[in-house]
């Protein structure tokens, strides 16, 4: 039996739309495979209710297939469902990185991304990179149809998950279909910006590129209270605010000391928009790993 730890990752971040990628220190998933003859999977922890266990709709259904790899699966959630935390893109990176392991595919790390995202299109309905390239790469990614670029990043974050449940289809069907050159230009300026401040582990740097004009403002209608947790967080030092994924999560970057005050004050914006919610203060972190 293997056991492998996938962690939660927030996509877009803002100007890098089905591109950008980060891996959370926390919450995580925990996955673990033992060798079968036919394929059986088990989940428990959070909204393990709402997650089929029968693996031709579960995210681990399709790794198994990809690989090859019949095997008995315990899915251990520490990231809910529909959270914008990558929750399936997790335990599609944990099952890949441990069958890999235990079949001994001799799979590299970045030739599993795609095996994994075929995983995540079972839920999402597209088999997108920008979740499951952090989840098994660790650090800020830049997923392309070209291939992945990792870069190691330390950047200091708090995720706020607030009790709204917001699908992935739900906010892709909100995305505008067309934008302006000068909303093009802004995003790719934003874009730049931003990686260039991971590159540099600037949290002012990155929160600034953050910033987004067209996809952030669509969804953001989707969760209450957004607008007043993004002004309350950036008032308490946060340097910049967005929707984490597909939402409702949402992230904040901020500087190390002023991750209580942030996580506080977006916290509080929520209880007054009558949203209960939580807080991880966490920061870029590594991939999958085996223990």
């Amino acid at each position: 039996m293997l056991t492998a730890r996938a962690p939660a990752t927030s996509a877009n971040l803002g100007s890098g739309f089905d591109v950008f990628g980060i891996a959370l220190e926390r919450p995580a998933d925990v996955v673990r495979v033992e060798r079968a003859e036919k394929t059986t999977i088990e989940v428990t922890g959070a909204g393990s209710q709402y997650i089929p266990e029968d693996p031709e709709k579960n995210t681990v259904g399709a790794v198994v297939d990809a690989l090859d790899a019949p095997a008995h699966i315990k899915i251990d959630k520490g990231i809910r469902p529909a959270s914008g935390l990558g929750s399936s893109a997790a335990s599609a990176a944990a099952a890949a990185v441990a069958l890999n392991e235990l079949y001994d595919r001799g799979k590299s790390r970045k030739e599993l991304v795609p095996i994994a995202a075929e995983g995540e299109a079972v839920v999402s309905g597209d088999a997108h990179d920008d979740n499951v390239a952090p989840a098994i790469l660790g650090g800020f990614t830049i997923a392309t149809p070209g291939g992945v670029t990792q870069i190691d990043a330390s950047v200091s974050l708090v995720a706020c998950l607030p009790e709204i449940v917001v699908s992935t289809r739900d906010a892709r069907r909100v995305v505008p279909s067309e934008t302006s050159v000068d909303q093009l230009v802004e995003t790719v300026g934003n874009a730049a910006t931003l990686t260039s401040g991971m590159h540099r582990d600037d949290p002012d740097l990155v929160g600034r590129g953050m910033e987004d004009s067209v996809v952030t403002p669509a969804r953001a209608k989707l969760i209450d209270g957004y607008d007043a947790v993004r002004e309350r967080a950036l008032d308490a030092g946060a340097t910049g605010v967005t929707i984490s994924g597909a939402g409702p999560a949402v992230l904040a970057v901020c500087r190390p000391g002023d991750q209580r005050g942030v996580a506080s004050a977006m916290l509080d914006a929520f209880e007054e928009a009558d949203v209960d919610a939580r807080t991880y203060q966490t920061r870029i972190g590594d991939g999958a790993t085996l223990y």
